[in-house]
């Protein structure tokens, strides 16, 4: 590997956990189906180095901004590492890259949060062009449901352009209509038990070509994650805590969520397969390629979630000494 290759490398083994909440950032997407995969860790993006990298430049680029602001007079604070957390409720939240408390040009004692972003040169040029609500609605959302939860009605959007450092800025304005609106749609899909449905079924819509959730929506229609969230047994309760019904356990630790147990049940919006009863209430039948495989934790005639979306045609085929070595050795089966 040269050195670039190296570099790339590094970033990608360096695991970054999903957000435990339904992020203000998201809010503003515009399909339903991808914000609850993204929220109950069904579709977990992966990214190459050099995208990796990017989003370090995003970052870094904040402290910039930030001296940049404060040269000119502004009064930022609550930023770089100490942003001030947005919590709504129902699992619904965010961080406010700062507050500015006075200063800003035009309305200099009147508070704005304030929000950074970095474009591509095309982004940059459709942003200027038609202002940061037509452009890009996400930002234009998250910056109303900020303002809503920190009650300050204004914000102020700076945006840096990568490939020649123009910068954009503009003043938003608050407006209840659509922050409440908005929040409204957070809270109801991370509360949702069930998937919604997808903004298209057309794999080539242009919304869905370069989205995470393609190739779940599109072909497998499996997740490949085996976490709480994953799991049907869990629910999401309006306190913002999961509750885990088959061990009667709530406020389940989010590093817990993560990793989830060996009960663990493949929910069924997030599997292709006709499910039919279990043996008991915490197990399900699975039918796939015209078996019945249990699911659930396993024993000699039950499966768990890892062995079957690592496996499922060993699961199928599983004769008298893979059973031995799973019960009696403690194997599981495997890719």
């Amino acid at each position: 590997m040269n050195i670039e290759e190296l570099i790339d490398q590094h970033h990608e083994l360096i695991k970054e956990e999903p957000r435990e909440h339904m992020g203000a950032s998201i809010l503003g997407h515009p399909c339903d189906r991808w914000m609850w995969l993204s929220f109950r860790w069904a579709v977990q993006p992966t990214f190459p180095g050099r995208t990796l990298r990017i989003f370090r430049r995003g970052l870094n680029e904040e402290e910039i901004i930030v001296r940049d602001l404060r040269a000119i007079g502004i009064d930022i604070r609550d930023n770089l590492g100490e942003q001030t957390k947005v919590k709504f409720g129902c699992h619904v939240g965010g961080s406010v890259d700062g507050i500015i408390y006075s200063g800003v040009p035009g309305d200099p004692n009147r508070k704005h949060i304030a929000e950074f972003k970095t474009h591509s040169r095309k982004s940059f040029e459709d942003l200027v062009k038609k202002g940061v609500e037509q452009s890009k609605p996400q930002h234009f959302v998250q910056m109303q449901l900020y303002m809503h939860g920190t009650k300050i009605d204004r914000a102020l959007y700076v945006a840096v352009c990568k490939d020649d450092d123009r910068l954009h800025t503009e003043i938003v304005k608050y407006d209840q209509e659509v922050a409440e609106k908005y929040l409204e749609r957070g809270k109801r899909l991370a509360l949702d038990d069930r998937m919604p449905p997808p903004i298209s079924i057309d794999p080539s819509w242009y919304q869905c070509k370069f989205c995470d959730a393609h190739e779940f929506c599109h072909s497998t229609k499996t997740t490949k994650h085996v976490n709480c969230r994953t799991c049907a047994h869990s629910t999401a309760k309006e306190d913002s805590t999961w509750r885990c019904e088959r061990h009667d356990a709530d406020n389940i630790p989010a590093e817990f969520q993560r990793e989830g147990c060996e009960s663990h049940v493949l929910h069924p919006d997030l599997v292709p397969w006709q499910r039919k009863n279990g043996f008991d209430q915490w197990t399900a039948v699975y039918v796939i390629d015209g078996h019945d495989i249990a699911n659930g934790e396993g024993d000699a005639n039950i499966y768990t979630s890892r062995e079957i979306l690592a496996n499922a045609k060993a699961c199928i085929n599983a004769d008298d000494f893979v059973t031995e070595i799973r019960t009696e050795m403690g194997g599981k089966i495997s890719g």
